[in-house]
């Protein structure tokens, strides 16, 4: 006699996923608008929640008693109250380390695209104006033995830092705490004790620090004073990092050079935001850790994590409250 399945609730992002027969055989699924709209007739049946972008009022999870895992489908946990879901009984789960690379190359990818004027130069190519790209105006900003500041020099900022070397780029950073001086040398990094500093001496900004009520609109109108006017401010953390109408006020007055954003405040922005229509922003809808083998990575670890969750096993990697 087949085993009963762990009833777990799945966003309806994966109905187009090719692995969601994997998950329709594994669990016995319950989609996470069927849930909303009916949640008292699955509140006591739900074992885990396979969560993109959603969490549960704690109402909801107080309601649920068997609920034993809550497995984030990223790096990111900013959208889960962890130590709410933990008073329950409820664990957090995530997927570091696998979609590193990946982010460092989607920063180095906006950086590349920006500096460059890459999608001015499409779309001019479009128009049939490519004449034009040959104007003082379409000129690019130089990489290649530039100036990098990487605020937040975790596992994704130390990626970034390795890639810009590669590039000849002078490397700073900004932490919380400091790198070991054996780590610095690898990537020839002169570590900011002071934000400011790095953010005047910038040619390029890069933004990879977690979402957090410390870190929430960490560049905001005075940080974006410090940088240099010609400078590009890039961002894969989390959209609240930056205070998004100061940064609009900032590229209008032509006290910042651009930016490139593969996060942005809210997701996706509105199509008549101001950003959309700034030929110096490069806007990316979050695809960080898209690629088809990182996905496929961080798809295997969330169900494992909800797997062991509900039998009571360690998680690949939990979160804790910090």
């Amino acid at each position: 006699m087949a085993s009963e399945k762990y009833c777990v609730v799945v966003p309806e992002r994966f109905q187009t996923d090719p692995n969601c027969g994997t998950i329709c055989d594994l669990f016995d699924v319950v989609w996470l608008q069927d849930f909303l709209d009916n949640t008292e007739k699955y509140r006591e049946k739900i074992q885990g929640h396979f969560s993109t972008h959603t969490t549960f009022s704690e109402d909801v999870v107080a309601s649920m008693p068997k609920l034993k895992v809550v497995s984030a489908y990223g790096v990111g946990v900013d959208h889960l109250d962890v130590g709410m879901y933990n008073r329950h009984g409820v664990k957090i789960g995530n997927t570091p380390n696998v979609l590193n690379d990946c982010a460092a190359d989607q920063a180095m990818t906006l950086m590349l695209a920006s500096a460059r004027k890459l999608v001015n130069g499409f779309d001019l190519l479009r128009k049939g104006q490519t004449s034009v790209c040959y104007t003082y105006a379409y000129l690019g900003n130089r990489v290649t033995g530039s100036t990098i500041g990487i605020v937040g020099m975790g596992r994704i900022g130390y990626k970034v830092a390795e890639r810009a070397i590669g590039f000849q780029m002078k490397v700073l950073y900004h932490n919380r705490t400091r790198r070991s001086e054996e780590e610095e040398k690898h990537i020839n990094a002169t570590y900011c004790s002071n934000l400011d500093d790095l953010l005047s001496q910038s040619d390029f900004v890069v933004l990879v620090t977690p979402l957090s009520a410390k870190t929430k609109g960490l560049i905001g109108a005075d940080q974006l004073k410090k940088m240099k006017p010609t400078a590009i401010l890039i961002n894969i953390g989390r959209g609240p990092l930056i205070d998004q109408d100061a940064l609009v006020e900032a590229l209008k007055a032509g006290h910042l050079g651009g930016a490139g954003l593969d996060v942005t405040d809210p997701e996706p922005l509105p199509v008549d935001h101001p950003l959309l229509d700034m030929s110096n922003v490069t806007i990316a809808p979050h695809l960080g850790s898209a690629t088809k083998a990182t996905r496929q990575v961080m798809f295997d670890m969330c169900i494992e994590n909800i797997k062991a969750g509900i039998e009571g096993r360690p998680l690949a990697s939990e979160v804790l409250p910090s």
